[in-house]
């Protein structure tokens, strides 16, 4: 599977330089299968520019959304395949306590903060609420998961023959946890990422940062690296990256992440842009 980051939650340009690095657009990554099946984790505004190298022959696309905050729903109404009658577009993402996944939505797509319902959307629409049994989209096999972050929140396991994908954001496995990491069973999102060949996972606080922040359900970079050590990942990619940091924030803060947990596996601070490669086809 190739696996390609279109929104990372974006940076700041570091002074002196004309763009930011790691990028400006809101969550979104796609994965497209050996045998072309597309799916969409997140609709940040990176799905903006991803549905615009889409194919015109593309008849189905899925859409895996982990919840409704505003930073991974916001570019969905600006997502081409919406608009075309000929493509199947399937949503996937939690309903709440007291609302359908489709009432949720409606309170986006609809005027006055959309001028298009989402009951207008030209294409053949289908919403499917999580966490739900495992499914199977193409050659797929995909696993959802409740996870600690306010509100419902999922994350998602994708596998083929030969890789395993693990999304894993907005994520904060260390709450309520003194001395974080506890065996694995008991750790949100543990299931989701046990093994797997590549961890997109919730990186925004330093660790004096995120002293400040407990609760609100993010993750420091030395808690998504120790829970990648948990989980015996292959790759991490440090993702949903705080917009107020500078590209030259995130470096510092990588490096001295990397140096403070001397992980056996590779990682990456991820940057619109980056493509990964899974598995031996």
């Amino acid at each position: 599977m190739k696996v390609t980051l279109w929104g990372t939650r974006g940076s700041l340009a570091t002074p002196g330089t004309a763009t930011a690095r790691y990028g400006g657009n809101t969550s979104c990554a796609s994965v497209h299968g050996p045998d072309g099946t597309i799916l969409v984790l997140d609709a940040g505004t990176g799905i903006r520019p991803l549905g615009m190298t889409l194919p015109r022959s593309l008849r189905r696309v899925d859409i895996c959304l982990t919840h409704l905050h505003l930073d991974h729903i916001q570019g969905l109404g600006f997502f081409a395949p919406l608009y075309n009658p000929a493509v199947e577009v399937h949503i996937w993402g939690p309903a709440s306590t007291t609302m359908s996944l489709q009432d949720r939505l409606m309170r986006y797509l609809s005027p006055p903060l959309f001028p298009v319902r989402l009951r207008e959307l030209p294409c053949k629409l289908s919403l499917h609420e999580t966490p739900c049994a495992d499914f199977t989209i193409g050659e797929f096999h995909i696993a959802s998961a409740l996870i600690c972050h306010p509100g419902p929140t999922v994350g998602y396991r994708i596998t083929t023959a030969d890789a395993t994908l693990a999304y894993v954001t907005d994520h904060e496995p260390a709450l309520g946890v003194p001395e974080f990491p506890m065996s694995g069973a008991w750790t949100s999102g543990y299931e989701l990422a046990a093994e797997a060949d590549l961890l997109i996972h919730d990186a925004q606080y330093s660790s004096e940062e995120y002293a400040r922040y407990v609760g609100w359900g993010h993750s420091s970079l030395q808690h998504a690296i120790t829970f990648a050590a948990l989980a015996k990942v292959q790759h991490v990619v440090l993702f949903h990256h705080d917009p107020g940091h500078t590209d030259q924030d995130i470096d510092r803060l990588t490096s001295e992440a990397i140096a403070a947990t001397q992980p056996t596996f590779a990682v990456t601070a991820g940057a619109e842009g980056c493509v990964f490669e899974l598995g031996s086809r």
